[in-house]
């Protein structure tokens, strides 16, 4: 199978293509093409629909947040005749999109981020986003013991579009933490003290990095740090380590890549929850082939929402109470 790059409208998306049929083809769309979470994506999708006798093509935004590419993407696909669309939304704004995909007979699938509106997706196959937040703030309440009680915590999200994987992570963590949320749909609801702030760190390192050196002027002593990714939260330790704070706060975050495992086995990252984008695309391409083949659509984890394609904690400081798997073993299924 030959693919080739192509630019779509005014902004630029990276465009893989095969060779089957139109009648064949599947569609991956993602944030981003260089984060390592959507590169393994797109290698299971591609492999995936390579094995099952299908056309692939795979489309990427430049950035999270950046939907207009995206929206671009599905028009392509809803012409090039898909019968199916993997996607990881950047945002709610897709949603219009999709929808007249979904009119058009196009099998929607949205991987990892769940859309606001039902009826934009048939289903989503995703981690528990939600409960990898409360693992990881379970963990650090356990970890800070009673210091839980007078903590400084940093929040760096993905931005302040209340991005549905933006606001699961976020409020799972702080409720893990065991702090209350009187809006679980929106970023920062909160109202206890010892969140010090949210900033956006557009899910980078470099934007982690700004997010982190905010927060650390508005309160240097900042003891705890939550990060939407492990891109962001090798950011946030540069900031603290030029700030001469390394040593003083818990970092914690959501990926299990391997950089991120890596960085979890040096310290740099107390705990993460490992998630497999691997499994998201190979199951979406799966079940792209079955709805082909005779209409089935895919259905939910029992009592979910989505088809739960698995979380576990990684850390190498296990706590009471909280299930866990050691850094060896998340570098055995961690990606990127």
């Amino acid at each position: 199978m030959t693919f080739k790059a192509a630019l779509l409208g005014a902004a630029a998306l990276a465009l893989v293509a095969g060779s089957a049929s139109a009648a064949d083809l599947a569609c991956l769309i993602t944030k981003n093409n260089t984060n390592p979470f959507f590169v393994k994506m797109k290698e299971g999708a591609e492999k995936a629909a390579k094995d099952a006798g299908l056309d692939f093509q795979a489309y990427a935004g430049e950035k999270d947040g950046d939907a207009a590419p995206q929206i671009t993407a599905i028009e392509n696909c809803v012409t090039a005749g898909a019968k199916g669309i993997l996607i990881t939304p950047s945002n709610d704004s897709v949603g219009p999109a999709l929808k007249k995909a979904r009119d058009a007979g196009i099998l929607v699938i949205s991987l990892d981020t769940p859309l606001g509106d039902k009826d934009a997706q048939d289903m989503t196959f995703a981690t528990d986003n939600f409960q990898a937040g409360i693992l990881i703030g379970q963990w650090a309440a356990a970890t800070m013991g009673d210091g839980a009680k007078t903590a400084k915590i940093a929040m760096l999200d993905i931005n302040k579009d209340n991005i549905s994987v933006d606001v699961l992570r976020d409020t799972g963590f702080l409720k893990g933490f065991g702090i209350e949320v009187p809006d679980g749909k929106v970023l920062g609801s909160e109202k206890d003290p010892r969140v010090i702030g949210h900033e956006s760190s557009e899910a980078s390192p470099a934007g982690g990095q700004k997010a982190m050196e905010t927060l650390l002027a508005k309160d240097p002593d900042i003891n705890v740090v939550y990060t939407i990714n492990e891109p962001a939260a090798e950011g946030a330790f540069q900031a603290l380590k030029a700030a001469g704070k390394e040593k003083q706060a818990l970092i914690v975050s959501v990926d299990g890549g391997c950089p991120g495992v890596k960085n979890v086995k040096a310290g740099v990252i107390g705990a993460t929850s490992q998630q497999y984008p691997l499994l998201m695309a190979s199951k979406g391409i799966e079940a792209i082939v079955a709805f082909a083949k005779d209409g089935t659509k895919p259905k939910a984890s029992d009592g979910l929402t989505f088809f739960n394609t698995g979380v576990n904690l990684v850390t190498d400081k296990p706590v009471k109470g909280v299930e866990s798997i050691d850094s060896a073993k998340g570098t055995e299924l961690c990606w990127g």
